[in-house]
């Protein structure tokens, strides 16, 4: 079993946040989730019920968080050693509370984490189709539909905020000495049960995958040896999840790869 550490959740109400906290103190870990409103305490306390690990919840308005400043306050005082993104607007407060939010308070917490060199992995969940090209082993008639449909038409502000945050992660990881920052990549959520996987470069945009797959994906991610920062897309496939999280980082699989982004730091 991996050293303890001390994880704060962004976020903590979510679905899969909510899935991954208990994966998280099963570990013996400390979870601090992040929620936004009192009323959801009681939902978010009973995730830890019987388990090992140590559980506390603030409540606070990841809104709220317009500067660096402000993120750094919030990692001072819970002083984690991970964090966990998986917060969103969830296009609950239209494009500016998007932007607020998914792209805004994301990037501020990541420039704060990369200035704290006792914070060493920042685990940040986007989308698949957050890129600006086709990746090399899509087709690119693939891509060029689902960019026109999903990127340009119902996603459209999600999807220009959450490629600047993911951006931004992959910059400053890049370039930080402590910080491995992990863009973990899924397609379209669902609530079917937990399954198998591909992970990594999957060979279509487009697929879906369970959001319990997505909060074990993150748990083994957070907890494996080794792990280097980049991009990794997952969807629903054939293989199990511990020996696909092994499979990416002893080949150093980096789905970013194809993006200008890429080149730059390579």
């Amino acid at each position: 079993m991996a050293s303890p550490h001390h994880v704060l959740i962004l976020g903590g109400h979510g679905k899969i946040a909510q899935l991954l906290t208990p994966l998280l103190l099963k570990r013996s870990w400390a979870v601090t989730s992040i929620i936004r409103k009192e009323e959801q305490v009681p939902t978010v306390e009973r995730l830890g019920a019987g388990l090992p690990g140590r559980l506390s919840v603030l409540v606070r308005s990841i809104e709220d968080v317009d500067s660096q400043d402000k993120a750094a306050r919030i990692l001072d005082e819970v002083n984690p050693d991970y964090v966990a993104w998986s917060a969103g607007a969830g296009g609950k407060y239209g494009t500016e509370g998007t932007f607020r939010i998914d792209r805004d308070a994301a990037i501020h917490f990541i420039n704060a984490a990369a200035s704290r060199p006792s914070i060493t992995r920042f685990l940040l969940v986007s989308y698949s189709g957050s890129r600006r090209k086709a990746a090399p082993w899509w087709s690119a008639a693939e891509w060029e539909d689902y960019h026109k449909s999903i990127n340009l038409g119902a996603l459209a502000t999600y999807y220009q905020a959450k490629l600047a945050a993911d951006e931004v992660l992959y910059a400053v990881a890049k370039q930080s000495q402590t910080l491995v920052g992990i863009d973990l990549r899924p397609g379209t959520l669902t609530d079917e049960p937990k399954g198998k996987v591909t992970l990594g470069k999957t060979k279509n945009v487009r697929g879906s995958v369970p959001r319990d797959t997505v909060a074990h994906v993150a748990d083994a991610l957070l907890a494996a040896d080794g792990v280097k920062s980049g991009w990794l897309d997952l969807l629903q496939g054939d293989d199990d999840i511990d020996e696909a999280v092994s499979a990416v980082i002893r080949e150093g699989v980096d789905a970013a790869e194809g993006e200008d982004i890429y080149a730059k730091y390579a």
